[in-house]
């Protein structure tokens, strides 16, 4: 058993229990790294809470740019949406989180990392899976997989104990949030057949009536601008979170397929996100040339798969990662989005690299396009179909 750990510590329930408990039980050592990946919160609190534990040390690494930079936007570029509807929210987070586990793994001696996972969550895969293909050499422990303690028991053992968390049996929702959105589960929401309360909803509460527009500039497929103001990636998406967020607009309620073969029932609030990549992929139409942009489209899923599996440092991400980047180098430009209670949409796109020409597509006076050569090649193309329509007997 490792004597030292360092344990990806939310300041939730699992984790702080997870602190005391694995110095008791287990008479290790307790490192608890704390990841600002832009969840907001108060993190001299968590720290506090963390040293109130057990932990022998508390640490907060403010992650929001890295973040940002490295992990959602390759997500964005690769407009992901695993099973066409989720964008990643805690998938993005985690291969970052256990990047910097390793690192500080090896700063303070520890010869494991933990998580605070359960045996029936993907996070378990993503952070373990992340964890040895950095640092095949460190042990990774899980005790939540361990102790047998329902949500309830370990309430109470926080109460035993005197850890001060916030979940109560009156509030049993498990929230994870991050830039990218925030991942609501537990309690009620457990019944797919039952609605989601109103109370479960932070980010999406809506507020705005007027209806706005909102311009958001790309280069090179990642987005710089909102309306005409450069931001850094980490402020650009908090403030479309805001905006988009005040409409009411940006809930997903969806049955999702986990890694470990069940169907868990999804609450997710994600604004931000969903509209950004609705943007991106708008200017991507007018931007991409067809066969890339078709090519692109069935590697999307794909890339969305591997991050959700927990496969981010994996050599097939990397090989799409490479073509997802080369096809975003003409990916610059501004699309406009409408927003209104209960709707975001987008409603104009242009770019100095649009592959839309006008003279080309219009059907006015001005059309340039030759229609005497289309009978030619519409005969060509259908050729195939025709031979084996008179040979073959055709449709039947």
């Amino acid at each position: 058993m490792a004597k030292r750990v360092v344990l990806a510590y939310s300041g939730g329930l699992d984790t702080s229990v997870a602190v005391r408990w694995m110095a008791e039980e287990w008479s290790v050592e307790v490192v608890a790294l704390a990841a600002d990946v832009g969840q907001g919160g108060d993190f001299d609190a968590i720290r506090e809470r963390a040293l109130a534990a057990g932990a022998v040390e508390a640490i907060v690494a403010d992650l929001r740019d890295e973040f940002a930079r490295d992990f959602v936007a390759p997500a964005l570029k690769a407009n992901a949406l695993y099973e066409g509807r989720y964008p990643l929210v805690s998938s993005l987070s985690r291969p970052i989180i256990a990047k910097h586990l390793v690192a500080a793994a090896r700063e303070h001696g520890a010869d494991a990392v933990a998580h605070g996972c359960t045996g029936k969550g993907n996070d378990q895969v993503r952070f373990e899976v992340s964890s040895r293909a950095l640092a095949p050499d460190l042990e990774v422990l899980a005790p939540v997989r361990m102790w047998g303690f329902t949500r309830d028991d370990s309430i109470a053992y926080a109460g035993r104990h005197g850890i001060p968390i916030t979940v109560t049996r009156a509030s049993p929702y498990s929230i994870d949030q991050n830039l990218w959105g925030r991942t609501i589960e537990c309690g009620i929401l457990e019944d797919p057949w039952e609605q989601p309360p109103e109370d479960v909803f932070e980010l999406t509460v809506p507020t705005a009536s007027d209806p706005v527009e909102l311009v958001v500039g790309f280069e090179a497929g990642v987005p710089v601008s909102l309306d005409g103001h450069a931001l850094s990636l980490h402020e650009l998406v908090t403030e479309t979170a805001r905006v988009v967020g005040a409409y009411g607009w940006g809930r997903i309620d969806m049955l999702e397929n986990r890694r470990v073969g069940i169907k868990s029932r999804e609450v997710y609030e994600c604004p931000g996100s969903l509209a950004l990549l609705m943007a991106h992929a708008d200017l991507e139409g007018l931007t991409l040339e067809r066969d890339l942009a078709h090519e692109k489209a069935r590697l999307e899923p794909r890339w969305a798969e591997l991050v959700y599996d927990g496969l981010w440092f994996s050599p097939l991400k990397a090989a799409i990662d490479a073509f997802v980047d080369d096809s975003q180098r003409h990916v610059t430009g501004e699309v406009r989005l409408r927003l209104e209670p209960g709707a975001c949409r987008v409603t104009g796109r242009r770019s100095d690299m649009s592959l839309y020409d006008h003279d080309l597509a219009t059907y006015e006076a001005a059309d340039r396009f030759r229609h005497e050569d289309a009978e030619g090649f519409v005969r060509l193309w259908g050729l195939g179909v025709e031979t084996w329509a008179a040979r073959q007997g055709g449709a039947r």
